[in-house]
C-alpha cells in the first residue's frame, strides 16, 4: 500500500505575496511506482488506471499533469492528497499543501464568506490572517461582489473562482488543482496565470492537471500520463 507524509509548515497570512523565494529548490512532493486498479460490474472485471505513475515537484516549479479524459490524472492526484488508497507505491508532501478539486466541494447554503471562515477554521488560522487572505483572494480573483452570495446562486464561473480561493487561503507549499480553469473567462484565466507566477516566484510550487494544455510556455516542466505510466 502507499505512503502519505503530510508535514506541518508555517502558513503566510498573503497568498499573492511575491516575496525571496528559497535559495536552493527543495522537493516538496514525489509519487513513486503508484498502481491503482478498479474491478467493474459484477464480474470484477479489472481497469487498471495506473500502473507506474511516478512524479517529483520542487519549489519553484510549475508543473502540468497531462492527459487524455480517463486517463487516470485525477485518480493520482486523489492518491497523492490521501483521499484514495492506491494499490501500491509511495506518495509523499513535504510542507501544507492546498488541493483543488475538479468538481468543487462546496456548500449551497453558505456564503463565500463563510466559507472561508469554515476553510479557516479547519486550517487553525486565526481571524486576522483569514480576513487578510479572503481580501487578497478576493482582489486577485475578481469576486468580492460575491461575498455575501450563497453558493447556490453563484455562477458556474464564480464557484471555480471560490474552489481555488479555498485552496489558497492558508498560503500552501505546493498547490494541487484539478482542471482548475474549466469555467473561468479570458480576464480570470489570465488573472489565474498572473497569480501562478507570482506563487513560483515566491519559491511555491503548483502541479495543474488537464487533458490539454494550449500555454506549454507557462510551465516549466509537462508529465504526461499515458496507459497508466507517467512519461516526460
Amino acid at each position: 500500500m502507499k505512503e502519505v507524509i503530510h508535514e506541518p509548515a508555517d502558513f503566510s497570512s498573503n497568498p499573492g505575496n511575491t516575496g525571496n523565494a528559497a535559495a536552493e529548490p527543495r522537493l516538496v512532493l514525489t509519487a513513486d511506482h503508484i498502481t491503482k486498479t478498479y474491478r467493474r460490474g459484477w464480474r470484477r472485471i479489472k481497469n487498471e488506471v495506473l500502473t507506474d505513475a511516478n512524479l517529483t515537484i520542487k519549489s519553484g516549479e510549475i508543473v502540468g499533469l497531462v492527459g487524455e479524459n480517463g486517463s487516470g490524472k485525477s485518480t493520482l492526484m486523489k492518491i497523492v492528497v490521501g483521499s484514495l488508497d492506491g494499490d501500491s507505491g509511495h506518495a509523499d508532501i513535504r510542507g501544507s499543501f492546498g488541493y483543488c478539486p475538479q468538481e468543487p466541494v462546496l456548500y449551497e447554503r453558505l456564503t463565500c464568506d463563510e466559507h472561508f471562515e469554515l476553510f479557516g477554521e479547519a486550517y487553525s488560522l486565526d481571524r486576522g490572517a483569514v480576513d487578510r487572505n479572503r481580501k487578497d483572494i478576493y482582489g486577485i480573483l475578481d469576486f468580492a461582489g460575491y461575498c455575501d452570495v450563497r453558493v447556490e446562486e453563484l455562477s458556474g464561473g464564480t464557484k471555480a473562482k471560490l474552489n481555488l480561493g479555498l485552496a489558497l487561503l492558508h498560503d500552501p507549499d505546493i498547490l494541487l488543482l484539478d482542471e482548475p480553469y474549466a469555467g473561468f473567462d479570458w480576464d480570470t484565466y489570465l488573472r489565474f496565470w498572473e497569480l501562478t507566477g507570482k506563487r513560483r516566484d515566491a519559491g511555491r510550487a503548483v502541479l495543474i492537471i488537464s487533458h490539454f494544455v494550449a500555454d506549454e510556455e507557462r510551465f516549466d516542466r509537462i508529465v504526461h500520463l499515458r496507459e497508466g505510466k507517467t512519461v516526460l
